[in-house]
């Protein structure tokens, strides 16, 4: 697949009058066209900063962003102010004009692109039916909703016709119905014209609802990158374990410190294999987590499973996991 987005070797240095922040680390990233990608991370891992520099906001101290294999340091600020109108972005609080009723919101930056009036309200019109808002058009942003302001900033993002679409935190004001239903956009539009997405957050729930890709930052350097059920299914780093397994706490319930994790697909999720595992080995096994996933439409699930002391036994458990043909990774250190 085609990379629309390239990140070579970003690094990006704040400099304060005390001290030098290392916001960015040498960030090498692809970004396939078309896709959905969620940039993910801790408060504070530099993730924003990544996202800014894709559109030149933030300018890299050093390193290369190529977009449709275009450096964007090489352009005139003519040039980049064009090239921007190709890359739209959707924030955590919305940004919108409260003096501007919803369809002079829609029309803004149609405005600034020199379209004419009757031809920017019929776009905006297009707009506001494909994010369900047509019935608001007159409303102003403080008679709306927060899903319906986001929606607003959605059909404004859209206007020019982007290539790429940048989301920074864009849900994280929204309850989980109405960030479920943004994602649902989202995708829907991903899915009909074909515009790529970064999503910026910090939530694991918000990639595995809707993204194909998936790259992990922690503190300014890139942990792990790969497909979201790739990363969910075998995750390598700290990093990207904690996020998967949404939990930090350490066990003693049991004896035995070996400790697995099983991932199950839609296929094998019917099956009550660790039931007919405890009485085929003839010994308990204690689970310490267990969930469901639904990773682009397919449910996935994980079950983390503390061991008995005995080895053979364990052993035997496994094996009898793996001839069932279930991804299953020992964890080293999850109890104490």
């Amino acid at each position: 697949m085609e990379p629309i987005i390239q990140i070579q070797n970003v690094s990006k240095s704040f400099v304060g009058k005390d001290n030098t922040v290392e916001a960015l680390k040498g960030i090498s990233l692809d970004i396939d066209k078309g896709q959905i990608c969620g940039i993910i991370g801790m408060s504070g891992a530099g993730k924003s900063t990544l996202v800014r520099c894709l559109n030149f906001l933030e300018k890299p101290t050093s390193g290369t962003v190529l977009i449709e294999g275009r450096d964007l340091s090489q352009l005139s600020e003519s040039e980049l102010r064009r090239e921007r109108m190709n890359i739209s972005m959707i924030f955590q609080h919305f940004n919108l004009l409260m003096q501007r009723n919803v369809i002079d919101n829609v029309c803004f930056p149609l405005e600034i692109a020199g379209v004419k009036k009757k031809e920017a309200r019929v776009r905006a019109k297009e707009l506001l039916e494909i994010v369900g808002l047509s019935e608001k058009a007159k409303a102003y942003p403080a008679q709306l909703s927060g899903g319906q302001k986001q929606r607003v900033a959605i059909a404004r993002a859209l206007a020019n016709n982007p290539k790429i679409l940048l989301c920074d935190e864009a849900t994280s004001a929204l309850d989980p119905t109405t960030t479920k239903s943004i994602l649902g956009l989202l995708k829907q539009i991903n899915e009909q014209y074909g515009i790529t997405i970064v999503i910026i957050t910090h939530e694991m729930a918000v990639v595995q609802e809707i993204c194909t890709q998936v790259a992990i930052i922690e503190e300014g350097n890139l942990a792990e990158t790969g497909s979201v059920e790739e990363v969910f299914s075998r995750p390598r780093t700290a990093a990207a374990k904690k996020l998967v397994f949404q939990e930090d706490h350490k066990y003693a319930i049991m004896q035995g410190k070996r400790c697995i994790r099983i991932v199950f697909k839609e296929n094998s999720s019917f099956e009550p294999v660790i039931g007919n595992m405890v009485l085929a080995c003839k010994a308990p096994a204690n689970i310490l987590l267990a969930d469901t996933k639904d990773i682009g439409g397919v449910a996935h699930g994980q079950m983390i499973l503390q061991l008995p002391e005995d080895q053979a036994i364990a052993d035997k458990m496994i094996h009898y996991l793996e001839e069932r043909n279930l991804t299953v990774e020992e964890l080293k250190d999850y109890v104490g």
